[in-house]
């Protein structure tokens, strides 16, 4: 009988770290599993962990769930949500400039997102997420209701910040200026930790979250804008004048600079320093390696495979994702039914609710996967929950709309089988249906956020706008495409119907719609 080579000692560890290691450093410890090459192991995972938690929130990574937990609450607090107005001018003004235009203007973005991110923290903010220019923020309730004044004044001085520094932008081509919204409410929303082993989504739902996002909108630039809830907290503080549209109310800044300043420190994000080495020998390193592996599991499950494939090559010398203009298909998609049932549905409808959720998630992140695609997030509308999907970054084919409409119609199959076993709320069914909006063009991907904490990949630019409102202005379980995806997939689909040209926020002219009506089965 052949002999059997003797396997290394980190074989019981070797499934788990198939996507946790360079593909040389894997090689080279399993081939040569010496206590050196097993210290580049642990290195490569510490270095790996120290840079997923500022890829997450810190109300998650601060306690995770086991991967594919599903786990839910209740949470009050008072939420932000920001909105950068001025950003697409600037994007296309480096867009012609290759990679030194996109440096450039990664470095902008960054400078905005860095000092916004730090005056969040130091009043006791979090930072929940980017979504594209725009961000959302979390200040957590305590009893005397000083996160709603945290919320202001942190929005008081983001905005005097902007005035300071981003009102004129100095370029080789132009004079620039970005400026910002910023929407405040207080209230109760819901959060779950949702999906499989493989792919984890902290979300949020509820009326409090879109409440949220329409003061944002409601909002004028260079002002805090804030709901009826939220100024009932903080009315005897500030002074205050009314909103654009009703229940809502502006603040007006008439606060001394001294009260913004050093309100709290509390707020900064502490990331884990991960183990350390003391006993170098090859039974130890492989405890040590064990261990973080434990740490560093849960917070991988959170990032799309395709970004975590390149936080993994470059996690021991950490450079940051080269910014680029890639040519990209975006897809939105909105789920109404289910996010918008959470505030109706008793304590023992909560878990179906969750559970049907995570199930809906984790069947378009497969059918995302399956075409090639990243599902980037679930993020919040005013009608329900967004999930942005990209196709053509950080990996691009030669037929990236045609593998979008693959998953969108797959997606919309799935949707409509759903509700032949819908989940109960209040004895009635709840319905889930869907709006997709796909578009196709020239966007700006990049590493965002402050380059030593918290911070994303994200996809940014009018292209990506653009999908977002055909989405908003599909029908129940309709898709709608630009021109440029319509001509992409035309030979491939059974049936297209142009549509009026929608006028559409940002747009000059009426934009060409097409809706897709009919698709052969998923193929390339």
């Amino acid at each position: 009988m052949p002999e059997k080579q003797q396997l290394p000692p980190w074989s019981a560890l070797e499934p788990r770290l198939r996507s946790l290691l360079p593909a040389s450093v894997y090689a080279e410890a399993w081939v040569n599993p010496s206590a050196r090459v097993l210290t580049k192991v642990f290195d490569q995972l510490r270095a790996l962990g120290r840079n997923l938690y500022d890829y997450i929130p810190r109300q998650v990574s601060e306690n995770l769930p086991r991967p594919g937990e599903s786990r839910y609450s209740w949470v009050s607090g008072t939420l932000m949500f920001t909105d950068l107005s001025g950003f697409t001018k600037l994007m296309e003004a480096n867009a012609g400039r290759g990679r030194v235009g996109a440096e450039e203007l990664l470095a902008r973005l960054n400078d905005y997102f860095k000092q916004m991110i730090e005056i969040i923290n130091s009043f006791n903010g979090s930072l929940l997420e980017f979504t594209g220019d725009a961000m959302l923020a979390q200040f957590q309730h305590d009893a005397r209701h000083s996160d709603t004044a945290q919320a202001v004044r942190a929005g008081l001085k983001m905005q005097r910040v902007m005035n300071a520094n981003f009102a004129v932008i100095e370029t080789a081509q132009a004079q620039y200026s970005l400026k910002m919204r910023i929407g405040i409410h207080t209230g109760r929303f819901f959060t779950a930790d949702i999906g499989t082993p493989r792919r984890m989504e902290h979300v949020l739902l509820g009326t409090a979250v879109q409440r949220t996002k329409l003061a944002e909108g409601a909002g004028m630039v260079g002002r805090v804008n804030l709901t009826d809830a939220a100024y009932e907290q903080v009315k005897a503080e500030y002074r205050f004048e009314a909103g654009v549209k009703p229940n809502h109310m502006l603040v007006i800044d008439d606060v001394d600079a001294r009260d913004l300043e050093d309100f709290s420190i509390s707020g900064a994000v502490t990331k884990s320093a991960g183990n350390v080495l003391l006993d170098r020998s090859v039974p130890a390193i492989v405890s040590q390696i064990e261990d973080l592996t434990r740490r560093v599991e849960p917070l991988a499950s959170y990032i799309p495979q395709p970004v975590l494939n390149l936080l993994v090559e470059n996690a021991l010398t950490y450079r940051p994702l080269p910014p680029d203009f890639p040519e990209a298909t975006i897809m939105f998609v909105n789920l109404i039914g289910l996010p918008e049932s959470v505030d109706i549905a008793s304590t023992d409808e909560e878990g179906p609710l969750v559970e049907r959720f995570s199930y809906i998630f984790s069947q378009i992140n497969a059918m995302v996967e399956a075409q090639g695609g990243m599902l980037k997030k679930v993020t919040y509308h005013v009608g329900g929950s967004d999930i942005v999907i990209y196709f053509g970054v950080p990996a691009a084919h030669t037929d990236d709309s045609i593998r979008a409409a693959n998953a969108a119609w797959a997606i919309r199959r799935m949707i409509i089988e759903v509700n032949s076993k819908p989940v109960m709320v209040g004895g009635q069914p709840v319905n889930v249906t869907c709006q997709i909006g796909l578009s196709r063009g020239r966007v700006f991907a990049a590493e965002i956020g402050d380059t030593r904490g918290r911070r994303e990949f994200n996809v940014q630019g009018d292209i990506v706008n653009t999908a977002a409102r055909l989405m908003d202005r599909a029908l129940e379980n309709q898709i709608y495409m630009t021109d440029r995806v319509c001509e992409d997939i035309k030979e491939r689909a059974t049936q297209i119907e142009t549509l009026e040209p929608l006028a559409l926020k940002g747009k000059a002219i009426p934009l060409s719609v097409y809706a897709l009506r009919e698709w052969p089965n998923p193929k390339r």
